[in-house]
Order: C-alpha cells, then structure tokens, then sequence
C-alpha cells in the first residue's frame, strides 16, 4: 500500500463522505492469479466515477497495483484498497493477491470485508487453488458472490463455468445474469418467457432466494402462481447473500463495460453491510472477555489494523484500519494494543497510546483526507508509529484487543547477508520494517548455524521480499545455501584419561580426569554424573569437570558440529594440592571428552521432522512419489471426502525439506501445503556424511 497524500491525474473526485453502516459496503475480489481481479477493480472505479479511466495491467497504469514489483510482474503481490461512492453508498473493493504464497494478505482482507467476490475466468474456469481460496472465505463465515469475467474472449464458456461453480460450491449457487447469443446481459430477476432453459434459471434462482427469505409468506405466493415483483427479490437478496448460503453469480467483461454498472448495483443492493456481520470478539489487554461489540458509530472505539506500510517518505508509517465499533477521529489519543500470543514471537506483546494523525479515504495509492471514520468504514491512518498489522486501536480508558486472524506458517527459508558492510547496518533495519509491513514473514538468526533466515511462504513471496530489499530498501543482500545443523553423537563405549599438566614458574596447573562414556538416548543431550572413590576427584572440582564437558560437547569435536545424546561419567582422577584448580579441571574435562570421541568413534546424526502435507485427492500419487525421493518414512493418510483431500503424515530429513515448498508447488500445480515440526536426531547415511566434507 504505497501511499501519497493529495491529487492524483488518475482521481477524478474527492473523497466520498462518511455514511451510516447500513450504507457501506467492504467487499473482498478474491480469485486466481489471471483471472482479473484487478481489471475488474478498475472498471468498476471507473464506472463509479473515482477515475477518468480504467487502467491497465499490462501497461502499469493500474490504481491499484503501484509497486514496481507489481508492475514487473503483472500481477498484484499486496493488498489494495479503494473507496469510491455509488447509489448512495460508500463501497470499498479490496484487490487480494491471488497466488498461494500471498494467502497471508488475502486472510486481512477478509477481516477487513463484510463479502467476498470470487472472480473466475471463463475461459480458465474453476481450478484447484479457487476451491481453496473459497474455502478460506467460508472458513471465516464470510458471504460470497461470483462474478465470471473475460467473457469477450475466445473460447469463454459461461455455462461451463456455472456448472462447474455448482458441482464445488454447492447447490446454492444461481446465476443473476444471463449471456445472450448476441453478447448481451439479461436480469433473470426480470420475468421474460419464451426461454425454457432461461425459464429454468429464473425458477431455480427465485427458489434460492424465497429459502433465504425472512418473508414467510412469500414461498406461498409462489407456489400458488402469484407474480413475485423484483423489488420483491431484490429485497430478500441481500438477506439471501448475507446468510452465507446463497451465491449469486455474475458475468463481466471489464474491457467492454459489459456487466460492470449491474455489477456496482448488485454491490449495494444485493450485499451484506456491516451491520449484519459480526464483529470479531473482543477481550481486555489482560485475556478478560469484553463482552459483546456491535457495529455502533456511537458505542466504544473498536478498530483494528489490517495493512501497514512503512515506506512513505512524508507520512512515515500508514496503518490501512478496519472499525468495527465507535467512530475514529484526527487528532484523538488511542491506545494501541498488541495482539496477545496469536503471532508469536515475531509480533511481540506491546501497549502504547498514541495521538491519530490525519485519516483519509484510501483510492489506491492516494489519499484522500476525510473527517472521521465511523464504524462499519475503512480509512488510512498516518503516523501510528507503534503499530503494526493486526494491533486493536481503542479508548485509552477502556482498552480492548482483537484476536488476529490465523496467518500461514513460514516453511521456506532463504538465508540472507549483506553484500558489503554499509549493507549490514541497514540490513537489521529493513527486515525489520518488511516483518511489520508483513506478518506472514518471520526473521530468524539460528544460534546453531549462525545464519540469519529470513523465513517465507514460498518462492514467489520469497522473490517479492528480496526485491523489496534492494529496490524499496537499497539493501544489497547475498543469498548463501541455507544450511542444517548437523550433530554427533559416540559411535560405542570407551574410557579414557584425560591429563592437563602445565608447568610455568609459578603455579602449576594439575588435573587429571578418568571418564567412562556412550551413546544416550535419543533427545537426552548431555548427561553427567560421577562415581569417584576415594576423593580421588575432590569434591569441588566435580562442577569444574562437568562445566568442560559440556563446553566442549557445544563446541563439537569436528566440523564443528555438537556432540550430543551422550552419557558421560566421572570415575576416576587425580589432584594436586597446590596445583589443582576449577580451570584445570575444566580443561582436563574438556580433553578427556574429546579422547572419548577418538577412542569410542562419532556417528553424524541430522534433524528430522514430522510432516503435515495436504493436498487434492489426484496429487496423492506424486506427493508421495517426491517424499519417497526425500528419504521419508510415510506413516498414514487421511481423507477428506467432503472437499475431496488427503492429508499426508510422514517423517522428512530436515536437509530434504529445504527445496520442499517449490517441490510441493510443482507437483500439486500449486494446491499443496504443509506444515512440520521437529522430530529430534538420527543417524545420517554416508552420503549426507560425505556430502559435509570439505573438499
């Protein structure tokens, strides 16, 4: 959300004025990449009167997608939002990333949206990956439309598309429109006999809309061949759409204007306001329950940050807000609140109250300054400079927190460093403002391997990030093999002794230590204990020996790789009385574990993980033909019939998982996900071994 304040060549009118909730309309465009969400998007501001003309992907001139990545790449990568004004009402489209890796922007949109408009192509259809993303819309109960675009467009099948919504969606899916042989748009709400098949249509949706209706009178009057009005369904529409049940379906052509006035009609009177969806629960700073929180413009201030951008050089931070409850004013405190523990570590717990600066309606990357936001609305917020995605903005004498919304876990890293050494000072600071600017990213320096990881949803998000580095950052950055802390552990058993014996003028240092070792259990670490006889060992000295065993098990024996899962016991040794101190101990300790391993011998062991992978029923069959190559243990399935899945659990060298997420996105056409969690150490083959090596 690149911002400026002021006149654009691109606006064409001010800011629409503040409205009542019943008069604001938040709909998401949710669809595949390609399907024209963003060409739809201009249309419709251009039909509404926000732009003088629609602009165009492929040229770069669209409101909506301005970062330079974006117009490289033809396709949106963030999300966009644009208020414009119609019939009346205020209606804010929010344009949503539609490739997997960007899931994390489109799950802001949906809190941030009272529907979701679901665009598919005619011509591509309904694939895999629009199932899923209309299985996040109804994971979140939001209401969903459909509108089929690109019907000017060679090989378009309208028909074909509906059926295929039908059979994915489900049986309340009705088309609205129909597409004439002549290219033409007809209202089946409209009563036109002559058609059967258009007959059929209008009888179905009718039914669709009368099961949905509050009016229990009205299925009666049908059934009985009274006339139903369009005002009539038009009336129960929305209540039809706002239930969640009901999918109308819609055609479009934004190049030619086909469609697009109906559509922004259908927008405000067919869609849910923010009055009949729910707020998000709310809770007080300490986990207390708030009580209810309803869309109210004169109840408590209740509104939360959904994007954040860092960038502008005039405004500083900009916080793009959703208000749920009471109204935001310029100029008014507000207490900033943390999300609690729902984004881990990478989003710490923070509280802070702060002055609003100036708020302003958002069209894309202008900013246009309005009075105040009142619930239900969405605006710009300049200035917040402690807040950050997914922060509840309310009364600093009643505070209240929203729980965020779910983000998808990380699972590619790409390690990162700075080219030159200018690049490393600002390096930390650009990763820091991309992990604000986006949650879905997680920043990671492995103490193990010491490399600093910057971790991603896949390689698309990865691309984008590293680009924001060097473009939007100036950060000159290096991309290194990520590597996997490998461990050791002791091949058998052995005793051996170790002798520290120095002598220099002065005091000595004396020490002699006898230890038995093994092999440990898995996941034991380093165990430590002592059956000296005799005060062979002083009794102090026995921490000493312990403290250098352990050292020297962290620094490793070679390769600098830990030695671990092993049991080592002091039996037997020697002091001086004079020369015989904590240090010498320690060092001998230290000696004697490192005799150990060249006497009992070390296996390598690598990290394993247990894997979670889900994808549709038809990619089972190479899901499990790419983890057999890894070298995992599979061990079970689970189907899902009712959305026609399988869940795949198995067992995965850590090593084998770096590639993974493109691999997973390659042989599931970009359907797949998965999650991991690790499983501890085992013995690696020879040829990871060998692989380790330095030439």
């Amino acid at each position: 959300m690149a911002t400026h304040s002021g006149s654009s060549n691109r606006t064409g009118v001010g800011a629409p004025a503040p409205r009542p909730p019943e008069q604001v309309r938040n709909v998401a465009l949710v669809g595949r990449a390609g399907a024209g969400k963003t060409t739809l998007a201009e249309a419709l501001l251009a039909a509404a009167g926000a732009l003088p003309r629609a602009g165009r992907v492929e040229e770069g001139t669209t409101c909506l997608d301005t970062e330079e990545v974006e117009v490289r790449l033809q396709h949106s990568v963030s999300l966009a939002a644009a208020t414009v004004e119609h019939a009346g009402h205020r209606v804010t489209l929010l344009d949503t990333p539609g490739a997997p890796d960007f899931v994390g922007e489109l799950r802001a949109a949906l809190r941030a949206a009272d529907a979701a408009l679901v665009v598919v192509s005619a011509v591509a259809g309904v694939d895999a990956g629009t199932v899923q993303l209309w299985d996040e819309c109804a994971a979140v109960g939001l209401p969903r439309a459909v509108v089929v675009t690109q019907v000017d467009r060679p090989r378009a099948d309208v028909p074909a598309v509906v059926r295929s919504c039908r059979e994915l969606f489900g049986a309340g899916v009705h088309p609205l429109h129909v597409l004439g042989d002549d290219g033409a748009l007809t209202s089946l709400l409209e009563p036109r006999p002559g058609n059967p098949e258009r007959d059929r249509l209008r009888a179905e949706l009718i039914e669709g809309v009368i099961a949905e209706s509050e009016d229990e009178t009205l299925m009666d009057r049908y059934l009985a061949g009274e006339p139903i009005g369009v005002a009539d369904l038009v009336a129960d529409l929305e209540t039809a759409v706002a239930r969640g049940d009901f999918h109308p379906v819609l055609c479009a052509a934004p190049p030619t204007g086909l469609g697009v006035a109906e559509l922004l009609d259908v927008l405000v009177s067919a869609f849910p306001s923010p009055l009949e969806r729910p707020c998000p629960a709310v809770a007080r700073p300490d986990g207390r329950p708030a009580g209810h929180v309803g869309c109210d413009p004169a109840g408590p201030l209740v509104a939360e940050v959904v994007k954040t951008t860092t960038t502008d050089p005039y405004l500083g931070r900009v916080s793009l807000v959703r208000v749920f409850s009471g109204t935001l004013r310029p100029d008014v405190p507000v207490h900033v609140g943390s999300h609690g523990s729902g984004w881990g570590e990478q989003h710490p717990d923070h509280d802070a109250d702060e002055r609003v600066g100036g708020l302003a309606s958002v069209l894309g990357s202008v900013l246009r300054p309005v009075a105040e936001c009142p619930a239900g609305d969405l605006c710009a917020v300049a200035r917040l400079s402690s807040a950050e995605t997914g922060d509840t903005l309310s009364d600093p004498e009643h505070p209240l927190v929203v729980r965020p919304w779910p983000l998808p876990d990380p699972q590619l890293p790409v390690a990162v460093e700075a080219a030159s050494r200018s690049d490393e000072d600002r390096l930390a600071g650009a990763l820091t403002r991309l992990a604000v600017e986006d949650p879905a990213v997680r920043v990671e320096r492995r103490p193990d391997t010491g490399q600093l990881l910057l971790w991603c949803v896949g390689d698309a998000h990865a691309d984008v990030l590293l680009d924001r580095l060097r473009g939007r950052y100036g950060v000159a950055v290096q991309t290194p093999p990520v590597q996997v802390p490998m461990v050791e552990t002791l091949a058998g058993p052995a005793t051996v002794t170790g002798r520290h014996v120095k002598q220099s003028g002065g005091h000595g240092q004396y020490a002699v230590v006898v230890l038995e070792g093994r092999p440990g259990a898995a996941g034991s670490g380093v165990t430590f204990s002592q059956r000296v006889v005799g005060g062979a060992v002083p009794t102090q000295f026995h921490a000493s020996v312990e403290k250098g065993v352990r050292a020297q098990a962290a620094r490793g024996i070679s390769g600098n790789r830990p030695l671990v899962d092993v049991e080592v016991v002091l039996v037997d040794g020697k002091a001086h009385s004079v020369d015989s101190s904590d240090a010498a101990f320690s060092a001998a300790g230290a000696l004697a574990l490192r005799e150990l391993a060249a006497a009992a011998g070390t296996r390598v062991l690598e990290p394993w993980c247990a894997v979670e992978v889900t994808v549709p029923a038809e990619h089972v069959g190479p899901v499990l033909g790419d983890l057999a190559g890894r070298r995992a243990r599979v061990t079970g399935s689970v189907a899902d019939p009712a959305r026609e899945g399988t869940t795949v659990h198995a067992e995965v060298p850590e090593r084998e998982l770096i590639t993974y997420p493109r691999a997973l996105r390659s042989v599931s056409h970009g359907t797949g996900r998965f999650t991991r969690r690790p499983l501890g150490h085992e013995p690696a083959p020879a040829a990871v071994v060998a692989d380790l090596q330095p030439a």
